[in-house]
């Protein structure tokens, strides 16, 4: 079974959980014997024929232009990131369209296979109209839906794997030039991101991409829950695969300490999803009564700005420091230096920082609005308004340092037993449902 799949991050490119959700899941598709051609936003017109786990590390390359091809090889690249440097990977895609090209998408849905009589003029009518837009996301998108015909008339597969509302239409665009099943993977919808209303653009895009895709798998029931009640979408065609998470081997218990007190962490995007505020609230209580303990806020996000003036007009001090982004080796330091991780999310379809954290041995206390708090059992699991009781929680932690110590080991233990091979099998069986029953 060969597998098109279209996902906007994939290590080195990651610039949240998508990228390594990603990475954890082709992997253990690989161990299966489940053939992936891996699509992801770069420079160069590229795609990655994964064959066999390692694969997922090494990214063998394959060109659509073959002059560029041999100018790429000629250069002899030994390192990953040179390779990556030469294609155009990059943490934040860039997009590549020129005036040609974009006045090409203008037009790209006018075309005749996109108007027939089969009822389905609608839905490319609201599609086409939906990624219309200046902003830079949006460009990119358009750039990836254009490049999504030229994969479908060069590769050979036997379905497609679209991840969230940025991938759907170069999803879309494969399933309808090559009569393929689609299947669509949520891991956020637009709600979710923006704390309620967001982009109608995106809504629409989102409800387009799992109306017409033959199987949608959420992240959580509680990311099923939200389609379901929000977008109307078949509950016949939702399938559940929670994240898992793929432990490394530098992961233990051991800290290495930045502070002599307790480390309280916030890690992932600063926005309003995530749901800072709360834990910048959450610090200034806990340090009233500990001010020898130090949080940490590790992100980067629009509303990192604001949190740091807030803080500052908190008086937090050296007590509550700020990182802005941190790469992998960083976010791994930082774990371990951790006692305490906080997830205070408004909204969370799964939430893979805390097994991150908990892989680490650091205690976690997470919001009940996620997925993740429906498949692990040793974290503290609160409202994300509850300021009280995560401060109460904390406080108790700071005063059993024995208490804490013995949950963050209990919630590594767990997370080894949460891996990507059962995850796999899952997506697997979603795919040959897909194989058996459609089209």
């Amino acid at each position: 079974m060969r597998i098109l799949m279209f996902t906007w991050e994939f290590p080195p490119l990651i610039a949240g959980g998508l990228g390594m959700a990603c990475y954890g899941m082709v992997k253990s598709l690989l161990k299966l014997g489940v053939e992936v051609d891996l699509a992801i936003p770069t420079r160069e017109e590229v795609y990655f024929p994964l064959r066999k786990p390692e694969d997922v590390d090494l990214l063998p390359v394959e060109f659509i232009d073959k002059e560029v091809e041999a100018d790429f090889f000629s250069q002899k690249l030994k390192s990953l990131d040179e390779r990556m440097e030469f294609i155009g990977v990059t943490e934040h895609p860039e997009t590549y369209m020129d005036p040609e090209e974009m006045q090409e998408y203008m037009h790209y849905f006018e075309k005749s296979e996109y108007k027939n009589s089969s009822g389905e003029e609608q839905v490319w009518d609201v599609l086409g109209a939906s990624l219309i837009g200046e902003e830079d996301i949006f460009v990119k998108v358009q750039e990836f839906t254009l490049r999504a015909e030229k994969y479908t008339k060069l590769l050979n597969f036997d379905l497609i794997h679209a991840h969230d509302w940025l991938c759907y239409s170069a999803g879309m665009i494969a399933r309808k030039l090559s009569g393929k099943s689609l299947a669509v993977h949520i891991h956020a919808t637009e709600f979710d991101r923006s704390g309620g209303g967001g982009d109608e653009r995106i809504h629409r895009i989102e409800l387009t991409g799992m109306t017409y895709a033959d199987y949608v798998m959420a992240v959580s029931r509680y990311t099923a829950e939200m389609i379901i009640s929000r977008y109307r979408i078949d509950t016949g065609k939702i399938r559940i695969v929670h994240n898992a998470y793929s432990v490394k081997e530098s992961a233990d218990e051991k800290r290495e300490r930045f502070f002599d007190g307790m480390t309280i962490l916030f890690l992932g995007r600063i926005t309003i999803q995530k749901g800072p505020e709360y834990f910048l609230e959450v610090a200034k209580r806990v340090l009233r009564k500990h001010p020898e303990a130090r949080f940490i806020m590790a992100g980067s996000g629009d509303m990192a700005r604001k949190m740091i003036h807030r803080a500052a007009a908190m008086k937090l001090g050296h007590r509550f420091l700020f990182t802005g982004f941190l790469n992998r080796a960083g976010v791994d330091r930082i774990l371990q230096a951790s006692d305490i991780y906080i997830m205070p999310s408004i909204s969370e379809p799964f939430g893979i920082a805390p097994l991150e954290a908990m892989a680490y041995a650091v205690t976690a206390i997470i919001s009940k609005q996620s997925g993740v708090s429906e498949v692990i059992q040793n974290a503290y699991k609160v409202d994300f308004w509850q300021i009280d009781e995560m401060t109460r929680r904390i406080c108790w932690l700071i005063e059993h340092p024995e208490k804490c110590r013995a949950m963050g080991i209990a919630g590594m233990k767990e997370v080894q037993q949460i891996l990507w091979d059962e995850a796999a099998e899952k997506i697997e069986k979603v795919y040959k449902e897909c194989l058996e029953t459609c089209h």
